[in-house]
């Protein structure tokens, strides 16, 4: 099936958590592009946490993917064909193609990319969404400044491995969280933190909370959530009077899982009002007019080595939905991508 036009669709709607057969892996023709259009072979796919929500039939920001449609994601593709006057054939370009091999989209809808700026897969990790995320977090919503404690869970995620670095190249002192000695070391030696926590090792929230207040005595001004669950019942036990959340996600609690282990309602309100805190959902497609900002300040960072980021490629569609169930669980290492066929 490798050999020809190949894509993954949504089978079924999870019910709870979400299994590989709620995914469904099948060949099929791909079109020829129109007016205006431009036909792509996949390089790279992006998979992302966000994608879990699209599977269910539920009100969101975003409309859910259809039942026997392809499942919705960014990737980095080889302009093969074009009816768009800005793409020609061996162009690189990324957009939301989805989970599939080969695609046709609007020219307007996709950005070419430099492949001598920095490796092209990056436009779907550290110079891309992520780490957009990741800039808009910490800058625009924890308005973060020199001196303040920030503590980021998912540390060494895609969002968190780049939240992390431009905090710390803020002048903050930088707390993060993640699963295993491994990735906290990673988050340490590499990505400069000043201490990371291990949620393996801390089995509930008020397990979490002992070990936040131990690396920061002095409290959390900013929370970049990521996760929600035991983590967040932690993290609000430690803020600052006037703190601020940013809430990016609840990886913890995406297909009903581990309701019990998030803060109780009155406990959650409680610190909310008695510490004067601040939390504040945000989606990032509201603010994609600061990404020339964003690549203004990180790219150069990307370039000569201030930032540094991971990968965890699989190799092949066909073991996307595998990849993605365990990113779901904690089992990536940094940007979760696939790589679909061979970059040029």
């Amino acid at each position: 099936m490798t050999d020809q036009a190949h894509r993954v669709v949504l089978a079924a709607r999870p019910q709870g958590e979400a299994t590989l057969d709620d995914l469904r892996h099948e060949a099929f023709d791909p079109p020829a592009p129109g007016d205006g259009e431009v036909a792509l072979r996949t390089i790279w796919l992006s998979l992302d946490p966000y994608m879990r929500g699209r599977m269910d039939d539920a009100k969101s920001y975003a409309k859910p993917v259809s039942l026997g449609e392809v499942m919705t994601g960014q990737t980095v593709g080889e302009v093969t064909a074009s009816n768009h006057p800005d793409f020609a054939p061996g162009d690189i370009a990324t957009g939301m193609t989805g989970w599939t091999s080969h695609a046709v989209m609007p020219g307007d809808e996709l950005r070419k990319l430099d492949p001598s700026r920095a490796p092209v897969q990056a436009a779907l990790g550290v110079l891309g969404m992520p780490g957009l995320t990741a800039w808009v977090g910490v800058n625009d919503i924890l308005e973060a400044q020199s001196g303040q404690t920030l503590l980021i869970s998912a540390a060494t995620g895609a969002v968190g491995t780049v939240a992390g670095q431009v905090a710390k190249a803020k002048g903050c002192r930088v707390v993060g969280v993640a699963g295993g000695p491994e990735k906290c070391d990673f988050a340490t030696s590499e990505l400069g933190y000043d201490a990371c926590i291990d949620h393996h090792a801390n089995a509930d929230g008020r397990a979490m909370a002992e070990a936040i207040a131990k690396v920061a005595p002095d409290g959390v001004d900013g929370y970049f959530e990521n996760v929600g669950g035991k983590t967040l019942a932690g993290a609000i036990q430690n803020m600052n009077d006037f703190g601020r959340i940013a809430i990016c996600g609840m990886v913890a609690w995406y297909g009903g899982q581990n309701l019990d282990q998030g803060p109780m309602g009155p406990v959650l309100w409680r610190n909310m009002l008695t510490r004067k805190l601040t939390a504040r959902g945000f989606i990032i497609f509201d603010h994609w007019h600061r990404f020339p900002d964003f690549l203004d300040e990180v790219a150069p960072m990307v370039a000569d080595g201030r930032v540094s980021y991971r990968e965890s490629v699989t190799e092949g569609l066909e073991y996307a939905p595998k990849a993605f169930l365990d990113m779901l669980k904690g089992g990536n290492f940094g940007k979760t991508l696939v790589r679909v066929g061979a970059d040029p």
